[in-house]
């Protein structure tokens, strides 16, 4: 338990809120302050790991940082046989933690996961001599802190006897006292100032306990506001038969005998109880990382843990701790820990309700119907305890679903083969599906059986018809594994199939699991290759870590022409995504293509042209869009549109980069609902980041927040990484969301890419960041950001700048840290080649640049001449949001012109274009006071002093700031910054200005 110091609360900084929230409970912390704030109690609470204690930490610690004293009592599991034990705590620590009657030095709030033991220990034997003897002999009490001062003497005495700071005499305490006693002392602390009681565990308080807070809160003053933390009990109190009932405690403790008890403090309200959900997808991604954790497979961790944050992170060290890297194809590696905390939270269930609940894991659709069924009569009420405790959750139709899918599998894990084998057995005979009993009869069955496997095999191409790939996958790989040894012909081509049938799912899971049984046996090189082959599909950006599945395919594929052009096609992504060679991936993609081709394989050769026009776009060479017209071609006589998009997804792709966005947008919107309704996961999740790229590029800022987030929660839900979405999300949020959350989305988008090796979207996520970093004034980092892009770029030879545009943002950061030579050759190196290749609106980004480092030179007529053609022709081009930053640009050189009235004209039409288009972090910028301005000069005045005029914009932002005040550690929290560059940046101000202080500084800003 800890207090904070006691009298009048500290002025509150405007838009501070203490600190930071847990991860995704942001808005859940809000309602809890409002709550506290309306009624003053509030009850937390949710299944064990959801995250229930660190809410409540987060609230206790923003009390703290408001001058509030804050009351930690935490209960533990053994307190409940102990009667007094936790109210005992509760008087000891505020007796240890306040200083009475002068005031004390702050404590601080436990750190998360550590918890104070509100147990009382067994007291002194009964002695003659009374209190004043008692406290004689125990100097180092509650008595020596002067908590008891103004207690009358009964109430001393029953406190003291039950902290075991008095003999416990014959007979007991007067219990009115002991109430009136506890309820003083918290009344006494709250004449003090207002004070936060957080009881933590509150379902193990021991019922002689509850009884006295209860009263106590009772007749507390509306300041003494109370955070009570639950997890719920759902299979009743019979664990609870070695608890003392009220009044068995030492000498009749509460002096009611067979007194009741309820759990609860107060009667709680929906008005004052808090469910604390699960996390979404992207939060245990962000949770991931703010633990070190891998990220990169975050969709398939949140679906093993449910949301369950404490589940999540067992998780993610599990795979942490892997000694190699567990791949997208592989299995999740569940440590010891994963498993034991998916027991412990089955662990309270008694047997019926968890052989009720394998029964469920079992089953494909599952349901309390199907479970009464097939043997288990009480199943409804099994299931309702179950979904009270937070381990399922049920459907009005009765339908169920696992709310962790750790939580099945280790059901199923832990039960041996006979009771698998009968639950299988009996499922199979009262299901309605007659897929669905082929599945459970061969999962009853440990013997391989040709009968059964074909008849698997028939259900496999039924599932396959019906449109459910997924289930497609599993039962083709039961076909494969029910079938006998001595058949290994048949097992062979089954193996094959189920591992195609895993690619067509994107189960790779299923299918490495084929893949690798195949290859333990004699099967031939055409098998081996199209089982690897299939791996590889299902790898996403994990190609790094593939190189022998390539290597092998490669041996194999020899003299196979068919089967050489798919292992190139594979190879020409590889060089591309893992190695960073386009030149190298053009080679491959060149002869696949030739190679399929020569076999009449349209399919193949289609891919391959896509991979090879993407390529020689991305090198700058001129006959891209030839190759992928005879992509498109090909594409569309091979299937129907929607199936395969590779070239058309391409073709939409370039729209993009040409800045052609209404095409790109049209073809967008007429060929996605084609895709969901036949295309792959993976085609669906590349349109919506590319709508989202077009969209904010083109000024739809809410449109492309809502495609970028969509494309996210498809990328978390398949399983793939979200590297590639993180950075959709980047650019969205840059357009029209957060600076802030875009940064963030940013650097986990380079994390994801860093960890799956992929080279193409580690720079573009670095660019994302650099750009963020360089629009919030964060100059020194910005630059270091966009150095690294350059030098990725250069090391994958990429020629053609539309494709990443980093040119134009390198050069205003090196402009920005004074090197307007290099920032001139960035230009001068990237002018050239745009021309080439007929890449206008990259010319005019370099315009905005060039402008810039004109107006540094002192040039500022040519300077703004020049940004007021610019901002002309990019509103020509269809780019609203890059017109607005010209005009940003425009207003700043304007006032090194002196030309107040023409900067805040500039300023304003910026700020018009940013409000229609709903670009709101560039409208704040646009419409924050103008750094540098004279406040209280004559609206058309051109006084503005030539030493603010030396100053960057981030500068002037900065020096505003401080000299209005603001601390470095306030400063760099408006402007998203590091202490680090704040302190650097306000150097490099106090020696432009020729000032040593912040009061020399402040005056230096006044007219």
């Amino acid at each position: 338990m800890t207090t904070v110091p006691n009298g009048p609360l500290p002025a509150r900084a405007p838009g501070t809120a203490g600190p930071p929230a847990p991860v995704g409970r942001e808005e859940l912390l809000a309602r809890l302050e409002s709550v506290l704030h309306a009624r003053g109690r509030a009850l937390l609470t949710g299944p064990a790991g959801v995250g229930k204690t660190e809410v409540a930490l987060a609230a206790a610690a923003r009390a703290e940082a408001r001058g509030e004293t804050v009351l930690w009592l935490a209960a533990l599991p053994a307190d409940r046989a102990i009667p007094g034990a936790a109210a005992a705590a509760l008087v000891a620590s505020v007796a240890s933690t306040v200083a009475w009657p002068g005031p004390r030095a702050a404590g601080t709030v436990p750190r998360a996961g550590e918890r104070f033991a509100a147990a009382a220990g067994p007291g002194p034997a009964a002695a003659p001599g009374g209190l004043a003897a008692a406290t004689e002999a125990l100097p180092a009490g509650v008595f020596t802190s002067g908590v008891f001062d103004d207690l009358p003497g009964p109430q001393r005495t029953a406190v003291a006897m039950l902290c075991r700071e008095a003999p416990i005499q014959q007979g007991g305490w007067d219990p009115i006292a002991l109430r009136l006693g506890i309820a003083r002392i918290l009344r006494v602390l709250t004449s003090r100032g207002p004070v936060l009681l957080v009881v933590d565990g509150a379902e193990f308080l021991d019922p002689d306990s509850t009884d006295l807070l209860r009263f106590a809160l009772h007749l507390a003053p509306p300041s003494l506001r109370v955070i009570a933390v639950e997890t719920p009990e759902p299979y009743g109190d019979t664990h609870r038969a070695d608890a003392p009932e009220p009044g068995a405690g030492a000498a009749g403790l509460s002096g009611r005998p067979g007194a009741g008890h309820s759990a609860h403090l107060w009667v709680p309200s929906e008005a004052d109880l808090l469910l604390v959900p699960p996390l979404q997808a992207d939060e245990i991604a962000e949770l991931l990382i703010h633990h070190r954790l891998p990220s990169r497979m975050a969709g398939r961790i949140h679906r093993a843990s449910g949301g369950n944050p404490r589940l999540a992170l067992a998780v993610g060290r599990s795979l942490a701790d892997a000694r190699t890297p567990v791949h997208h194809a592989e299995a999740l590696t569940l440590s010891g820990r994963a498993r034991d905390l998916a027991r412990q939270l089955l662990g309270a269930a008694p047997p019926p309700v968890r052989a009720t609940l394998l029964l469920a894991a079992l089953a494909l659709r599952p349901s309390a119907t199907l479970v009464r069924r097939a043997g288990r009569p009480n199943a409804e009420a099994d299931l309702a305890a179950a979904e009270r405790a937070g381990l399922v959750s049920l459907a009005e139709d009765g339908s169920l679903a696992f709310t962790a899918g750790l939580l099945p599998s280790t059901l199923v894990h832990d039960a041996c083969w006979a009771e698998r084998s009968a639950g299988h057995a009996a499922l199979a005979e009262v299901v309605d599906d007659p897929v669905e009993a082929v599945r459970h009869r061969a999962l009853a069955s440990d013997r391989p059986d040709e009968e059964l496997a074909a008849e698997v095999a028939a259900a496999a191409e039924t599932a396959r018809r019906r449109g459910n790939n997924a289930l497609a996958a599993e039962l083709a790989l039961l076909a494969a594994e029910s079938t006998p040894g001595r058949d290994g012909v048949r097992r062979i081509a089954r193996l094959v199939d189920a591992a195609e049938e895993a690619a067509r799912a994107a189960r790779a899971d299923l299918a490495m699991r084929a893949a690798t049984d195949l290859l333990a046996r004699d099967a031939s090189p055409t098998d081996r290759v199209r089982a690897r082959l299939a791996v590889l599909d299902t790898a996403g950006q994990g190609l790094t870590d593939l190189d022998d599945m390539y290597v092998h395919a490669m041996e194999d594929s020899e003299g196979e022409t068919a089967l050489r052009a798919a292992v190139q096609l594979r190879l020409a992504v590889k060089y591309v995504l893992a190695d960073g060679d386009p030149e190298r991936s053009r080679t491959a993609a060149m002869e696949s293509a030739a190679l399929a081709a020569s076999v009449g394989d349209p399919r193949t050769a289609a891919q391959a042209l896509t991979v090879q026009a993407r390529m020689e776009r991305a090198l700058g060479r001129p006959d891209a869009e030839q190759v992928l017209a005879r992509a498109r071609e090909l594409e569309l006589a091979e299937r129907p549109l929607g199936i395969r998009n590779a070239a058309q997804i391409l073709t939409i792709r370039h729209a993009l980069f040409d800045d052609r966005l209404v095409d790109a947008r049209d073809e967008l919107n007429a060929l996605l609902p084609l895709v969901q309704r036949r295309g792959s996961v993976e085609d669906a999740i590349e349109l919506f980041r590319t709508l989202a790229e077009v969209e904010s590029r083109i000024g739809a800022c809410g449109a492309a927040l809502a495609h970028a987030g969509q494309s996210l929660a498809l990328t978390l839900e398949a399983g793939l990484s979200p590297g590639p979405a993180w950075y959709a999300l980047a650019l969205a949020e840059t357009a029209g969301g957060s600076l802030g959350r875009a940064a963030s989305y940013a650097r986990r988008s380079v994390q994801a890419s860093e960890e799956e090796g992929d080279r193409v979207f580690l720079s573009r996520s670095r660019y994302a960041l650099g750009r963020v970093q360089l629009i919030n004034g964060d100059v020194a980092a910005a630059l270091e950001t966009l150095r690294r892009v350059q030098t990725d770029e250069r090391a994958q030879s990429t020629v053609d700048p539309s494709m990443l545009r980093w040119h134009e943002e390198l050069a205003e950061a090196l402009l920005a840290h004074d090197a307007v030579e290099e920032a001139l050759a960035v230009l001068a190196e990237v002018r050239p080649v745009a021309r080439r290749l007929g890449r206008t609106t990259v010319l005019l980004g370099c315009d905005r640049a060039q402008a810039l480092c004109l107006a540094a030179e002192g040039r500022t007529d040519e300077a703004a001449e020049l940004l007021t053609g610019t901002a002309g022709r990019f509103a020509e081009a269809g780019l609203p949001l890059e017109q607005g930053r010209a005009l940003m640009a425009l207003a700043r050189v304007e006032r090194k012109r002196r030309r107040r009235s023409a900067a805040q004209t500039a300023l304003h039409a910026a700020a018009t274009i940013f409000e229609r288009a709903g670009a709101a972090p560039w409208l704040a910028l646009a419409t924050e006071a103008p750094a540098g301005e004279l406040p209280g000069a004559a609206p058309g005045g051109d006084e503005t002093a030539p030493a603010l005029a030396s100053l960057t914009e981030a500068e002037l932002r900065l020096a505003r700031l401080v000299g209005q005040g603001a601390s470095n550690q306030e400063a760099a929290a408006k402007l998203f910054l590091s202490v680090k560059t704040v302190e650097a940046r306000l150097t490099r101000i106090y020696q432009k200005l020729d000032v040593r202080s912040r009061a020399q500084l402040a005056t230096a800003l006044r007219p």
